[in-house]
């Protein structure tokens, strides 16, 4: 039987899980990456032990280990710096197999590209034309640097995915969630700064401490689709300029071309399937969830290996293959973009009145039962194993 070719369109964290997954399979991956500088701002990610347990599953996890940062604690606070609630990342261990770990996106990335074959990322290829291919034919990618015959295609091309708007075309957008996000890495390593977050009224910022000593730094805030600032990082500090330190500090120190702003989307609306003819959505492709606790990147590495389980398992007959794929996805996935979009409703409130009831709620918990708490949420969030590799068939 001939080598079974991949094209995965997107150099992100997905799409490169996709081609580590697939090659690891036997698999011959073609990745086009529009970017000709992916990454060029970088920023920083938390992974959650259900996104750990794909690196692992991929034999990148001792690697993964030394180039992330592992904080003993995570917080929540309020804007005036009372701590509400407090987490042991031990206990959490415990329970889940690992804790939170924080990375730069860069190192992700380089990680997943070091265990493909040179030259099987392509940077600056834009997809221009796609034909889906049936169980007869294969699917043909034509490309800005030429046309390319596929047995699968991967389309981990992020919330905005042409791809999914020509697979299916009548299906709404994904929805704006309410609220923009700014992101972006200290250039220089800070004193000691607790990870965690701080809640305000319509706003919020997380600081998570990167291994080289610099903090990956994010912030959330109720605002206009589309709207954008001459200056994000003087935007940044008249938001949170008066919130407790070392917030403001953090955004004098960054340079303004650093800072990285996007808008919130969520897919409130679920595709009926996550694939048609030989294509497949993977990602906020597929169902894209607002940033809160980055369970939008953990959810797209477990689409990853997922198809590449359910393709490899059935090369022979791939749109079946990915029926089984949309099936063992589609649940999950929705559920878990639901709890986020509600986490992250909770996190923006906004009238002075429910943002003190939140607070003092929290607090409580935070006081009694915090671990109890908040393991009852993530259990259904991040309690997820990856298949076991099959051969390819």
């Amino acid at each position: 039987m001939a080598q079974p070719h991949a094209v995965i369109i997107g150099g992100g964290v997905g799409g490169l899980t996709a081609a580590v997954a697939l090659h690891d399979r036997g698999w011959a991956v073609t990745v086009c990456e529009p970017s000709t500088s992916p990454g060029a701002v970088d920023t920083g990610l938390g992974i959650l032990p259900n996104g750990l347990r794909v690196l692992r599953a991929l034999g990148v996890g001792e690697a993964f280990h030394a180039a992330a940062a592992w904080p003993p604690t995570v917080e929540l606070r309020r804007a005036d710096g009372r701590v509400l609630l407090r987490l042991e990342q031990e206990r959490l261990t415990r329970r889940y197999g690992a804790a939170v770990a924080v990375v730069s996106r860069s190192a992700l990335l380089r990680l997943l590209a070091a265990r493909l074959p040179a030259g099987a990322i392509h940077v600056g290829v834009t997809v221009t034309e796609l034909h889906v291919g049936d169980i007869h034919q294969r699917a043909h990618v034509r490309t800005t640097a030429g046309d390319l015959a596929a047995d699968l295609v991967v389309a981990a091309d992020g919330v905005h995915s042409r791809m999914r708007a020509l697979l299916f075309p009548r299906h709404p957008e994904p929805t704006y969630a309410g609220f923009t996000t700014w992101r972006f890495l200290t250039p220089a390593p800070v004193h000691a700064v607790p990870a965690g977050e701080t809640w305000g009224s319509g706003a919020s910022f997380g600081v998570l401490p990167l291994p080289d000593g610099r903090a990956y730094c994010y912030a959330t805030a109720t605002a206009p689709a589309g709207q954008r600032s001459a200056d994000e990082r003087a935007e940044l500090l008249r938001l949170f300029g008066s919130w407790h330190d070392p917030i403001p500090a953090l955004v004098r120190a960054v340079p303004a071309q650093a800072v990285v702003r996007a808008d919130a989307w969520v897919a409130d609306d679920p595709l009926p399937a996550y694939h048609s003819g030989r294509v497949a959505l993977v990602g906020d492709a597929a169902h894209a969830a607002p940033p809160n606790l980055d369970l939008g990147v953990c959810l797209a590495m477990e689409d990853a290996v997922v198809l590449a389980h359910r393709a490899s398992g059935s090369a022979a007959y791939l749109p079946t293959a990915l029926t089984s794929y949309t099936d063992d996805r589609i649940q999950r996935t929705s559920r878990v973009v639901q709890r986020v979009a509600q986490f992250a409703e909770m996190a923006r409130t906004a009238s002075p009145a429910l943002v003190r009831f939140r607070d003092a709620g929290i607090r409580a918990v935070g006081a009694f039962a915090a671990h109890q708490v908040a393991q009852r949420y993530l259990d259904s969030l991040v309690e997820w194993e990856p298949p076991r590799q099959s051969a390819l068939l």
